[in-house]
């Protein structure tokens, strides 16, 4: 299973609550990431413990340059921000280079599996022989 990582903890509460439904990763990563794609969403740093957040469905994968990202694009990378301006500092913190208005990035939007109540499961399961 394919792994898609944030390193913020920040990211943690923001995956949570349903805040954070997308990221922006620099570049075209359009061959890595695939809708329909079956993906588990963790956070933690390279070569350290990662925390398991929840499994995930990519729903999209769009490749756009940073100066055709809309305001809603960003907002469901981080909800903190709005503008390009902000999304731009950003990235240029996480992977420690000037990034440009003209570079690629890649937005892929991904939706929690969510496991059925317990309950819900059990009767499903008893009436999976029946039709109405």
């Amino acid at each position: 299973m394919r792994v898609l990582n944030f390193y913020s903890a920040v990211f943690a509460d923001q995956l949570r609550n349903g805040r954070k439904t997308a990221t922006i990763r620099l570049g075209d990563k359009s061959m890595k990431y695939y809708k329909n794609e079956c993906v588990l969403v963790t956070v933690g740093y390279q070569h350290s413990p990662r925390e398991r957040i929840f499994q995930a469905v990519i729903d999209q994968v769009e490749v756009k340059r940073v100066r055709e990202l809309s305001p809603r694009d960003i907002e469901h990378d981080n909800p903190e921000f709005r503008r390009v301006e902000e999304l731009v500092h950003f990235l240029e913190q996480i992977y420690g280079r000037k990034v440009s208005v003209d570079d690629h990035v890649t937005v892929v939007r991904f939706s929690q599996i969510l496991d059925p109540p317990p309950e819900l499961a059990h009767r499903l399961s008893g009436q999976a022989g029946t039709q109405n």
